[in-house]
């Protein structure tokens, strides 16, 4: 599930950074990059190309999210399209400048962002190569086999989604064991079933293992590579860099990580909800969720789904909430125009149901509650809490168990069952 910033990543939350952030953490390690420039201005995207020294350059828009080549630039006020693809190649200074001010301050949408957009301040200007072939390579924690998982294809540039689903054998993986790290002979088969051979694939065996410890030394949750280029002298070059961090490791990082979250990247609710220690990941749907643990949550939207719905947001509360925060979050799922229902799923270990329940009837009288309330309670002081919710005699609707749950707030909205 992607959103940016902060995204929801397996049953964890995400930090990503731009792809010239990623690109100076693989350079500073070893992995081998194109030269290239951060820029915010037309006028220092042409200092950029001037510094390079080499005729073609790419001219990159950086946002978080995916699909820029493909994307459209709009004009933010008028909505008019300024151009088409938040990547160009640029071969003249005139080029780079075109290109420079039809991106920076205009917004950009393609497949990941919806069709908002997120506005460009950001610019990555880079050297340009000569490309023989482009692959895909990516790395990501595999949490249910408790491994890094290594994923690369010989169709880069594409959607690994749909060569996932058009020529699944074209994906070949590997999972390494934390504790072993990536021995030399998965890198040296992996690089084999990409059809690499003599110093293209000693290039390749290089670079993996520097590539790896970016990922662990940084507490990655994902590094992604599309396209991982070979040269036409048989080098190969990480042309991208999608880099994101688990979450659960920032106490880790406090400094760098700082420096380099772009909080304009990220919805202003996602910032509030972590500043009430809640985790939230606002998504395209209509059913608001609240529940308490990240698996939980997981699972929560998986059954809204089964029954026909869709979520609007992944929110985990934690395992300690109190009745302020049950109330911010709340208001955090309310802020969303597109909600049209909620579902509260609750299981109480050491938070206990009866305050969660007298959290929810603070929230719903505090903020005037117009959509329709489903709550799920079940563990510690459960009676407690199905009581304190039949004696307020608000509108809310209790539910026995998750499918119960998930059914009724589907059928509340006027949705399937």
């Amino acid at each position: 599930m992607v959103k940016d910033g902060f995204h929801q990543e397996g049953t964890g939350i995400r930090m990503n950074i731009h792809e010239y952030q990623g690109k100076k953490l693989f350079r500073d390690a070893g992995v081998a990059v194109l030269d290239g420039a951060h820029c915010t201005t037309v006028e220092q995207a042409l200092d950029a190309y001037d510094a390079l020294g080499t005729k073609v350059v790419a001219v990159k828009s950086q946002i978080h999210a995916g699909g820029r080549g493909k994307g459209n630039l709009y004009c933010p006020n008028s909505g008019d399209l300024i151009m088409e693809g938040g990547v160009k190649i640029a071969f003249s200074r005139k080029e780079v400048e075109t290109y420079a001010d039809n991106i920076l301050g205009h917004v950009l949408v393609t497949k990941q962002t919806g069709k908002e957009g997120k506005m460009v301040r950001n610019l990555y200007v880079e050297s340009g190569c000569d490309i023989a072939h482009e692959y895909y390579l990516a790395m990501l924690v595999d949490r249910e086999a408790k491994s890094v998982l290594i994923m690369a294809s010989t169709e880069g540039g594409m959607d690994i989604e749909e060569v996932a689903e058009h020529n699944p054998d074209a994906i070949h993986k590997v999972w390494i064991d934390p504790h072993a790290g990536l021995l030399p002979f998965q890198t040296r088969n992996l690089g084999t079933s990409l059809g690499l051979t003599g110093s293209s694939l000693k290039s390749f065996a290089k670079m993996m293992p520097k590539l790896y410890n970016v990922f662990m030394e940084n507490d990655c949750a994902m590094v992604e590579i599309n396209p991982l280029v070979k040269t036409s002298n048989d080098e190969i070059i990480a042309l991208d860099a999608k880099v994101g961090f688990d979450s659960n490791a920032e106490f880790r990082h406090n400094s760098s990580w700082d420096e380099m979250r772009d909080m304009s990247e990220e919805e202003e609710t996602e910032i509030r909800a972590s500043e009430a220690g809640l985790s939230y990941v606002k998504l395209d749907g209509n059913i608001g969720c609240l529940v308490n643990g990240a698996g939980l949550a997981m699972a929560t939207m998986d059954v809204i789904k089964l029954y026909g719905g869709e979520p609007a947001n992944f929110l985990d509360v934690g395992g300690g909430a109190n009745e302020e925060q049950v109330t911010t979050a709340f208001s955090i799922i309310l802020e969303d125009p597109n909600v049209k229902g909620i579902l509260v799923n609750i299981f109480g270990g050491i938070m206990r149901c009866d305050i969660i329940a007298r959290g929810v009837i603070a929230a719903v009288e505090n903020l005037g509650l117009e959509v329709p309330l489903v709550v799920r309670l079940a563990g510690t002081n459960v009676d407690e809490g199905k009581a304190i919710l039949a004696e307020s005699s608000l509108n809310i609707h209790p539910a026995d168990d998750l499918a119960n749950g998930a059914q009724k707030i589907v059928a509340l909205i006027g949705g399937e069952n």
